[in-house]
């Protein structure tokens, strides 16, 4: 018989008795559920629930009538992970707590990021879930990056104290023992002053001492592991050193108990392996530190203090206090502290380390500011408008720590393999000391023992575990500075499998700022009265194209007159009445639609199309009366961008609603093989549907217009405005406006899968490898076995191998330099 347990969850969507009745009803009804209870006025649900699988069909059926669960989610910084199996296991105590609906534990970073049920259980009773795993825990705080270097800087001057400490002590065992080996003459010096017995008592007081000083960790967290069923990393250092160590306690103290052949001491092997792995712990820490620098970086262009004007008199307040239209001082050479508006004030203001752009950009009253960007020369008076979480240095800070903490598909396998990786060692060292002891010749009991501590001592699951999100960690931070913010870890292993780059056009490929460049007239039509009727229109409209017609009505001073009955339909054009008229401007279809014969401007639509004009025709009273010639000019670096993309191997595609001699225009000016032309807005995830047909593809849009693409593609790349990032509906977001930023996406993604491939091969080909040697596989034939010293140095050079791969990643140059149209290499 299932223990009920009481659950409490929070809905949404309970607006009134109906609804909490309806609820009731619903959860009543399923079997191994109880006492339901349901609060409209607390928007809540209580019953008991008999197993954690009746809660989620509970779960499950809010969602089926329309009242789902609230969910939340929580990050937790995670201490005493050693290793990948102590990943897995962390997660596992988190995924057994009932109202847990994902949990994701990330080794590098040291932390967990859990969605759960509000009400089903708590940030609390989830850090006390990991504390009694092993595993202690605490919720993260919004200076957790910080606080997580500082911590590691602190391990790893503690490390370092730890590692003299041991080394002092286990040195002299070292030369000693392994001396008298190598130097006959030593060896002979040590017989015939102290003896071999007192030798062996001094290895066993300087080896006892490193045992219970600096290597006392290995066996207060190894064993009680052990003794759990959940041995980690520790586990097989305290078993592998202790077993060195009994044997050697054994021979020195009771020799009778072994043959005459196996009275030999491995106190060295015992000191020297908790030595080099402490060594290797120790620049571990040091490596992990820096796998964080770019958010550390980018947390300190964020500023402490801000000069708020209070009564007109500048008063220096902290950072946390500042609200929304405060007004703050910003005087030269200071770092902007908020998101604002210029109200008083000129100056120029460097925005390089959020746009890239890196020529200062001058500012006046009206003009936005960024916080985080340096200003010039002058003094300028902002009106706050974005602050603390919500400006845009946060945001940028929360992306790229999220997408730091990410789980690629590709870990999946490297969890469940590393989850039984420990036991399997363990299982196999066992059984290597049984074959010893069974097949080996003369002084077995030796082999065996050297044998069977080489394979716990050699088998490295650190280095599985670090081999993926190291790799993230420094790739994600890396493309930050460059201004490719990954919103969703897994596009990085995404982008790789990317066979076609589909681009809108306008403020994509062009630069989305277009210019009316020709007014055909029909015979009768006077220009003036005709460009101020269709410019009053388009004064309702905010697409730039119809900006583009209002500042050439401006530009000649013309009077425009008032619009009424206005009606924008995308994808076909405007309408509206002035004067008593009505006008129409837009596309061919829509005069076809309102039956007006485009006939007499024919001929000049398709000389404007061929000049890679955007064409429109405009009407009044049902007679056309013009046909104007928009055009928006190629951004500088599309064209290099497109050979780049297409050097790399990518399809190059481009969705537009031009017409396809318009379009074509613009395709054959950036060198782009692929054109759909004449697309509705409506129409551009039906447009990569059938591009699809060439294989996984990527879509790069402006972010806004484009939501539905972006959320479509099997990637959605948003060109951002330096500012514009919290783009929902993009796997990636680019903080410059041109396509440089997708060349520069691909790049760190195929860099940075390429160095996790490289992990993760040297990783598992390293436990292949070694364990066959360690456990002395190849000793029949050559004669080789390893010793237990050479193990430990080889795991502990194993992690820090994965490290400084993964950090050569801070060094990925940009494919194309953002702040220089050309490619680098180009002449």
């Amino acid at each position: 018989m299932h223990s009920q347990h009481r659950f409490t969850l929070s809905i949404e969507g309970m607006s009134c008795g109906a609804c909490s009745s309806r609820v009731g009803r619903a959860l009543g009804a399923l079997p191994g559920l109880s006492d339901v209870a349901v609060n409209l006025a607390a928007e809540t649900a209580s019953f008991n629930a008999d197993t954690p699988a009746t809660l989620a069909q509970a779960v499950q059926k809010l969602q089926d009538q329309g009242y789902p669960a609230r969910q939340s989610t929580v990050e937790l910084a995670v201490s005493e992970m050693t290793c990948a199996s102590c990943v897995g296991r962390a997660q596992r105590a988190l995924a057994a707590q009932p109202g847990v609906l994902a949990a994701s534990v990330n080794l590098a970073s040291e932390s967990a990021h859990i969605t759960y049920l509000d009400g089903a259980t708590t940030p609390a009773q989830l850090v006390d879930v990991l504390s009694k795993a092993g595993y202690p825990a605490r919720q993260a705080s919004a200076t957790a990056t910080q606080d997580r270097t500082t911590r590691k800087a602190q391990e790893a001057h503690d490390l370092a104290r730890t590692v003299l400490l041991a080394t002092a002590l286990a040195l002299p065992v070292f030369l000693i023992e392994m001396g008298g080996h190598l130097i006959p003459a030593l060896h002979m010096a040590i017989e015939n002053s102290i003896g071999q017995q007192t030798s062996w008592l001094l290895q066993w007081l300087l080896t006892s001492a490193v045992l219970a000083g600096p290597g006392r960790a290995f066996y207060t967290k190894g064993l009680p592991a052990l003794a759990k069923g959940a041995p980690d990393m520790n586990s097989l250092v305290a078993v592998g050193t202790g077993a060195a160590y009994l044997y050697s306690l054994v021979a020195t103290f009771w020799p009778a108990l072994l043959p005459q052949t196996a009275r030999v001491v491995y106190f060295e092997a015992a000191s020297v392996i908790v030595v080099l792995i402490l060594l290797g712990r120790w620049l571990e820490a040091r490596a992990k530190g820096r796998t964080g620098a770019a958010i550390a970086a980018l947390l300190g262009l964020q500023v402490r203090t801000a000069h708020v004007l209070r009564a007109g008199q500048p008063t220096e307040i902290q950072i946390e206090a500042l609200r929304t239209d405060d007004l703050v001082l910003v005087r030269p050479g200071e770092r902007l502290a908020v998101d604002g508006v210029v109200s008083e004030g000129t100056s120029f203001v460097d925005e390089s380390m959020i746009t890239g752009e890196p020529l200062p950009v001058a500012k006046a009253p009206g003009d936005p500011v960024t916080g985080g960007t340096v200003n010039g020369a002058g003094s300028l008076t902002v009106q706050a408008t974005r602050v603390g979480a919500d400006s845009t240095l946060a945001q940028i800070i929360r992306m790229v720590e999220q997408a730091q903490g990410a789980k690629l598909p590709i870990q999946g396998l490297v969890d469940r393999v590393t989850l039984w990786f420990v036991p399997a060692v363990m299982a196999l060292s066992a059984l290597t000391v049984l074959a010893w002891l069974a097949l080996g010749a003369e002084g077995r009991l030796s082999y065996a023992l050297v044998a069977g501590v080489s394979v716990l001592i050699i088998a490295c699951p650190c280095a599985m575990g670090l081999a993926t999100p190291t790799s993230i960690m420094v790739g994600t931070g890396r493309a930050a500075e460059l201004g490719v913010l990954f919103r969703k870890g897994d596009a990085l292993q995404a982008l790789g499998g990317v066979r076609v780059v589909a681009l809108d056009k306008t403020g994509t490929i062009t630069a989305g700022q277009p210019e009316l460049t020709d007014l055909v007239l029909a015979d009768t039509a006077q220009r003036g009265a005709v460009l101020a009727a269709i410019a009053a229109v388009e004064a309702r409209s905010e697409h730039p194209v119809a900006q583009a017609i209002l500042r050439a009505a401006q530009a000649e001073n013309l009077a425009l007159p008032m619009a009424q009955d206005f009606r924008a339909e995308p994808g076909f054009g405007v309408l509206a009445n002035v004067a008593g008229q009505q006008v129409i401007v837009g596309a061919d279809r829509l005069m076809a639609r309102e039956g007006i014969d485009t006939g007499p401007l024919a001929q000049a639509e398709a000389r404007l199309a061929a000049q890679g004009r955007t064409a429109l025709f405009a009407a009044i009273d049902g007679r056309l009366v013009a046909v104007l010639g928009v055009s928006d000019p190629v951004k500088p670096a599309s064209r290099a961008a497109v050979a780049a993309l297409k050097a790399m191997g990518l399809q190059v595609a481009m969705i537009t609603g031009d017409k396809a001699a318009t379009a074509r225009v613009i395709a054959d000016e950036t060198g782009i093989d692929h054109v759909i032309a004449g697309v509705l807005p409506s129409g551009k995830v039906a447009a990569l549907a059938q591009l699809r047909a060439h294989g996984r593809l990527a879509f790069v849009g402006d972010g806004i217009n484009d939501a539905p693409a972006l959320a479509h593609a099997d990637v959605g790349i948003a060109i951002g405005t330096g500012t514009d990032v919290a783009i929902e509906s993009a796997n990636v977001v680019l903080m410059s406006g041109d396509l440089r930023g997708v060349v520069n996406a691909f790049e760190i993604s195929r860099k940075t899968m390429r160095n996790i491939r490289q992990n993760l091969g040297w990783a598992f080909g390293y436990n292949v490898a070694l364990i066959p040697v360690a456990a002395g596989v190849f000793y029949p034939a050559f004669g080789l076995l390893l010793s237990p010293v050479f193990a430990a140095a080889a795991m502990a050079l194993s992690s820090v191998f994965v490290l400084s791969n993964a950090l050569r990643l801070r060094r990925i140059a940009p494919a194309m330099d953002e702040r220089h149209p050309r490619r680098k290499g180009d002449l």
